[in-house]
């Protein structure tokens, strides 16, 4: 088993988060993964280390695991259209191999370069009105406990809704069964300028399989408008905004290398469902991120809310992003029995300046009940957000279960199961 013990390697993907501990093991085989957990105290996944938080941070005295040394699983079953992926795997080689096998899957996310694992387990997902979030493909996990045991639940277990987007903090996923579709093409446009404004929220959402609409929040304009058809729909009708002139980036100044084929370009499903090529490293260390789920039917009322409050919110925004997700059962998901829009921030990298902005937002959405993404920056008090899960106490007795003696407990989770 390797191990990492420079505190450097140590700092998350996006640079914000310095881990507690300096050691960092790598498990090569099942066996070892499960001997490791068993005599680790407490333990915590880093996965593809794309959080802004400490939700992955073990703690002082804990450990760090990393699944990259595991074999990277990839099986594909054709004739029940299902992938088993491996806990270690990210979106961009899993989404390649499936197509391969002309197959694909329902939606991704906007960076392709996340851990398949790690995505599902925090509530990530991509957009689209009648698209779940990413757990919702998911048909069985299959995790190790903090005894070293193998433990898999499907669909047909009662536990099934709390096991997905579980935090990290039931055990070690090291596969998962994914649902697949035929594969299918996507053309990819951007439109500009759509005022907020007269703005039929549903309509647009509803356009397309996916639409994002971006706005720095200067003006109460949405300066871009990404919409993603599926070929197979028929073609595209988007009359309420002017197209672009050409490719370009959502944040302002960025170059549009960096993203994925636009102009109406029919290519493959995980070519144009992703913002972000694949062969291109995301940013690094430059910023900082936000995100709130709320009821899809508030999504104007909680747009103007924050239109409102915009003068405070530009200065240290670099874009905001809003998107739409379908409910699901998970009992911890931010869209758990909901139809939710999502709205994203992605600010500058200045802490001290960017808090305050936080609470103002959330300020200005707590009358929607706003549940953030638990890899992002939040400010939410605990008690205020375990109300907004009716199956908390649920999750808890299932994290009872099955992590008794606590090892996958940091402070994070300790806090959301309030204990």
């Amino acid at each position: 088993m390797s191990r990492t013990t420079t505190p450097a390697a140590l700092a998350n993907w996006a640079g914000n988060i310095v881990f507690s501990t300096t050691e960092l093991l790598r498990p090569a085989t099942l066996g070892k993964l499960r001997e490791t957990v068993a005599g680790l105290d407490r333990v915590r996944v880093l996965g593809s280390g794309h959080s802004f938080n400490t939700v992955a941070d073990p703690g002082a005295g804990g450990a760090l695991l990393s699944l990259d040394a595991l074999p990277a699983e990839i099986d594909v079953d054709t004739a029940a259209r299902t992938v088993r992926v491996g806990g270690g795997v990210r979106y961009a080689r899993l989404a390649r191999e499936v197509h391969a096998h002309g197959l694909a899957l329902a939606n991704m996310a906007s960076l392709p370069h996340i851990s398949v694992a790690g995505s599902v387990a925090t509530g990530t997902h991509g957009s689209g009105a009648a698209n779940g979030p990413l757990a919702a493909s998911v048909r069985e996990v299959e995790l190790v406990t903090s005894d070293g045991s193998v433990t898999a639940v499907g669909r047909g277990d009662a536990r099934f809704g709390g096991v997905v987007t579980s935090l990290g903090a039931l055990g070690v996923v090291t596969a998962l069964t994914l649902d697949l579709e035929p594969a299918f093409e996507v053309e990819q446009r951007v439109f500009t300028g759509l005022p907020l404004d007269g703005l039929d929220f549903t309509a647009v959402a509803e356009s397309a399989y996916s639409v994002s609409l971006f706005t720095s929040w200067r003006r109460p304009v949405f300066e871009q408008v990404w919409v993603k058809h599926r070929v197979d729909d028929g073609p595209l009708v988007f009359d309420r905004a002017p197209a672009a002139a050409g490719p370009v980036h959502p944040v302002p100044g960025m170059p549009a290398v960096n993203c994925t084929e636009q102009l109406g370009v029919p290519g493959p499903w995980h070519e144009r469902l992703p913002h972000f090529r694949a062969e291109f490293t995301p940013s690094s260390g430059d910023e900082l991120q936000s995100e709130y789920l709320l009821p899809r039917g508030a999504a104007l009322e909680a747009l103007h809310a924050l239109a409102a409050i915009r003068e405070a919110v530009s200065p240290v925004l670099q874009v905001c992003e809003v998107r739409t997700v379908a409910g699901d059962g998970q009992w911890l998901s931010p869209s758990y029995d909901r139809d939710s829009v999502a709205v994203h921030f992605t600010w500058v990298d200045d802490t001290a300046a960017v808090l305050p902005v936080i609470a103002r937002v959330e300020e200005a959405l707590a009358p929607f009940a706003p549940r953030p993404h638990w890899g992002k920056v939040f400010t939410v008090p605990w008690p205020v957000l375990r109300e907004r899960y009716p199956r908390h106490a649920d999750f808890a007795a299932l994290a009872a279960e099955l992590d008794p003696r606590r090892a996958f407990r940091n402070a994070f989770v300790q806090d959301l199961l309030g204990d």
